[in-house]
């Protein structure tokens, strides 16, 4: 198990290029159980979770090559209708294969799956909307497992927004006889990624961009390239990273229009924020003043920047409050800062920020994905050294971290845990 060991205190400057977007690619891998042949992905970042995702459609019969930051799948024909626990369970993203499979054999059996420590993220809207389209679906030994004849087109209402129920809807949905309506669908940029590709493929989905998507089931696809859009996250993580540090980034290969909500809150934070069609510049200026932020569906601020924002607001000069409506008890990051000498109290889905002059290093613990990405911040410019352990958390969604942070002048190393011998 290995661990990042951080020296604070030095301002970033330079430039950093951002991949691919993890949210984006995985249903794409997905995708490609609903038609036979060859299909191409460029843009892929080199992650845990795209491993993962590699491997679980290896085993339903795709079969996959990794050649740099391309990903080449081949489907002759999946041989099983089955997703095993061993590979679910490290990661909510496997249960994508539930639609692709009804969609395309009539039978699925999924684990209910796993990933971030943190929090109930339920699989009912993924249960409830393939029941609308005519599956039977039973939660049976800890297993999803779905049959269907040929699937009917239906109106899918999402009581809460979902980005990952609004992907497998589509992926069972654009394969379905008739139309389907979803409403109150997830509109992130991640969305409208896999309805483009999804009609290149030759389906046809109405409605990108908006709450409101229709898709037109049709007989049959076929298989295509694409190039990832870059992570919106990542971009996000990297600003917060110039703007705590003092420092001067540019970051390259991003999308603007993808981090708008972000991008505002840096710059009513004092940061200065400059853009172009695919680069962003932020350098500090100076005092980092105290923000509130809500995180809401996109385009609002995203949930999964909140920890994030967290450790910037933690050197703050004032009082800030940060509200998650999306998951109210995201909040296990909160600890881990406090050990660095953040000032933060949690009150339901609230917390409130007490700027501090300065944090100290010490020995902190990954919790999830982007609350490893707050301690990382937080180390960046904490006085002395900061070791953050169980950093395979951050494996899943950031490629090459220590990497691209030591380009731009962070001291920060990779180092292997040692174990005491029992």
């Amino acid at each position: 198990m290995d661990k990042l060991v951080i020296h604070g205190g030095r301002p970033l400057r330079g430039e950093i290029v951002i991949g691919g977007s993890k949210n984006a690619v995985l249903p794409m891998m997905a995708a490609a159980m609903l038609a036979e042949g060859r299909y191409a992905l460029s843009n892929v970042p080199r992650l845990k979770d795209v491993r993962t995702m590699a491997r679980l459609v290896e085993g339903i019969g795709v079969s996959v090559t990794a050649e740099g930051r391309n990903l080449i799948l081949e489907n002759p024909g999946c041989r099983t209708w089955e997703a095993p626990y061993d590979l679910v369970k490290t990661m909510r993203a496997s249960i994508y294969v539930l639609g692709p499979l009804l969609a395309r054999y009539g039978r699925a059996k999924v684990s209910l799956p796993g990933g971030c420590a943190w929090g109930p993220r339920p699989v009912n809207l993924h249960i409830e909307g393939m029941r609308k389209l005519g599956a039977d679906v039973a939660i049976k030994e800890g297993y999803i497992v779905a049959t269907a004849g040929k699937l009917k087109g239906a109106r899918i209402l999402f009581d809460k927004s979902s980005v990952g129920a609004t992907a497998n809807i589509l992926l069972a949905a654009v394969l379905a006889r008739g139309t389907t309506r979803i409403e109150n669908a997830a509109r992130e940029p991640e969305i409208d990624a896999l309805c483009d590709f999804l009609n290149r493929m030759g389906g046809r989905i109405a409605g990108m961009g908006t709450g409101h998507l229709e898709i037109e089931g049709v007989d049959s696809l076929r298989p295509v390239s694409a190039e990832v859009i870059p992570d919106r996250i990542e971009t996000g993580t990297y600003l917060v990273a110039g703007h705590i540090t003092g420092g001067d980034l540019t970051l390259r290969r991003t999308r603007p229009d993808h981090c708008v909500a972000v991008i505002e809150k840096l710059r009513e934070s004092g940061a200065d924020v400059d853009e172009g069609p695919d680069w962003i510049r932020v350098r500090s200026g100076g005092q980092i003043r105290p923000t509130h932020v809500v995180t809401v569906e996109y385009p609002g601020f995203p949930t999964d920047m909140q920890a994030q924002w967290l450790a910037l607001m933690s050197l703050a000069a004032g009082t800030s409050t940060v509200t998650d409506t999306i998951f109210h008890d995201r909040f296990t990051h909160v600890a881990e800062l406090q050990r660095l000498g953040a000032d933060l109290t949690i009150d339901r889905n609230v917390c409130v920020v007490q700027g501090t002059d300065f944090l100290s290093g010490a020995r902190v613990m990954s919790t999830d994905l982007r609350a490893s990405a707050s301690l990382v911040l937080a180390g960046l410019v904490a006085r002395g050294r900061t070791d953050i352990s169980r950093v395979y958390h951050l494996d899943r969604g950031y490629e090459r971290i220590e990497e691209k942070l030591g380009s731009v002048g962070a001291d920060i190393r990779r180092e292997s845990e040692k174990t005491t011998p029992s």
